[in-house]
């Protein structure tokens, strides 16, 4: 047994996010999966706690592989890539990075919405082609100003995105499992506020609850002039419905940040100038990923000192676990 209490790492964490766990823990890297029952035989009794680091996983199987674990912390906002619900039944606790990427994340959102808008990366190609010489000026756009806005999520980056939009003279609806004490119109049914919206922004949790949340039935709602931003999930958007939407000019366009398979994209999308499409990087700026990955060590820390938390997850919110 390890004189440090180990850690197990799924995921590639940043070297400063290492020198710092490394201080307390003793660091067991996630192998190939054919290498995997030895390892976890070899650390299961000593390995108290586990980071998930990004889209990589921490199923229930490897909560199963460790007895002795204690907590999960999530290098992320989003955990739907933990089994959050049996580490919650068995005493686990896990932990997430809410707050540090809300800036960014909802900066991305707006700025997917004004690059789709404005057509901004077919703009570029075409002045990068020398098009604009020889065929002249491109087509109208779509304008941003006093548009209607549907945020679908309500959460602290879906208000950090309704923030923002005040300054564009938007009119704000927004949808969720609840109403909040906020000063937007709620929709209880989406597919209404799509029907009445000129733009959708998806910023929902993933999971199983709201996968393809957004189905054909938005997107029709939504309609031939709708715009569809996605920085939540892409497993919440029906991706071959979305690209059926596109095709077939029943959906106006979409500016997308996260993919149904990523790093895979569909060629369709690919090939489709009324779409904008980002390799999942909605907060990956140099300052929040530094935050993300200092409150991601920051709760691991925390728990070995005095079994406290900073950032529990909701299904955890009331664990005051100390460790013996």
């Amino acid at each position: 047994m390890s004189e440090t209490p180990g850690v197990l790492i799924s995921g590639d964490i940043t070297p400063h996010m290492r020198d710092k766990l490394g201080a307390a823990f003793t660091l067991h890297d996630l192998p190939p999966e054919a290498e995997r029952a030895v390892f976890f035989e070899r650390i299961a009794r000593d390995c108290i706690a586990g980071v998930a680091y990004g889209a990589a996983v921490f199923p229930k199987s490897f909560i199963d592989a460790l007895p002795a674990l204690e907590i999960i912390s999530c290098y992320g906002v989003g955990y739907d890539a933990i089994d959050a619900e049996t580490a919650a039944e068995r005493g686990i606790v896990v932990t997430h990075t809410p707050n540090v990427l809300n800036d960014e994340v909802a900066n991305t959102a707006i700025l997917l919405w004004l690059a789709t808008a404005r057509r901004l990366a077919a703009h570029d190609a075409y002045v990068r082609a020398g098009r604009w010489e020889s065929e002249g000026n491109t087509p109208l756009t779509q304008g941003t100003q006093n548009q209607t806005v549907g945020i679908v999520g309500m959460g602290r980056i879906g208000q950090a995105i309704a923030d923002r939009l005040p300054v564009f003279g938007a009119r704000i609806a927004y949808h969720g499992r609840t109403k909040r004490d906020v000063p937007y119109t709620y929709y209880p049914d989406l597919v209404e506020m799509a029907r009445d919206c000129d733009v959708l922004i998806v910023i929902t949790p993933g999971g199983p609850a709201t996968r393809h949340l957004i189905n054909a039935d938005v997107m029709d709602a939504l309609g031939p002039t709708g715009i569809l931003v996605n920085v939540a999930r892409g497993t919440v958007v029906d991706e071959p419905a979305l690209v059926s939407a596109l095709q077939e000019g029943r959906l106006g366009a979409a500016g997308l940040d996260v993919f149904e398979n990523e790093p895979f994209v569909p060629e369709a999308l690919r090939q489709m100038d009324q779409v904008v499409l980002q390799p999942h990087v909605g907060s990956a700026t140099e300052t929040t990923r530094r935050a993300m990955g200092d409150l991601t060590c920051d709760n691991l820390l925390a728990f070995i000192e005095d079994g406290t938390v900073l950032t529990p997850v909701p299904e955890c919110a009331g664990f005051a676990k100390k460790r013996a």
